[in-house]
């Protein structure tokens, strides 16, 4: 996405949500971005899979603090968020199986898992 016109859309959106919480700051955002954008490609060249990722961790904090101090651009900002997501993603499918016998138990959790008491016990 970084070398398509993709890019130039998003870039532009992403300057939008500056110019209208701060206008004055949105000249420096939109350099910013370029800055970024050769940095990322420069990771990606360098497979330096650590920087790209804290490059986009710095720049998701950025927009998410931009939308805290102004909930009213929120749905501008879903609205890039859709533009960048393929219309055919599909989350990858999980599975789990697990076998207990006896007196073992299973627990299993796609994500959190509390276990709290002793039932049963």
């Amino acid at each position: 996405m970084l070398t398509t016109d993709a890019w130039h859309s998003v870039r532009g959106r992403i300057v939008s949500l500056w110019q209208r919480a701060q206008p004055d700051r949105a000249p420096a955002v939109a350099g910013e971005l370029d800055v970024t954008r050769d940095e990322l490609l420069g990771a990606q060249a360098a497979g330096d899979r650590e920087a790209e990722a804290e490059i986009r961790s710095e720049w998701q904090g950025r927009i998410w603090r931009l939308i805290a101090a102004h909930p009213e651009l929120i749905e501008e900002l879903r609205a890039t968020v859709a533009e960048l997501a393929p219309e055919d993603a599909v989350a990858p499918a999980v599975t789990q199986q697990a076998t207990a016998s006896g007196r073992a138990r299973v627990y299993q959790a796609g994500r959190d898992l509390r276990i709290s008491g002793t039932e049963g016990a």
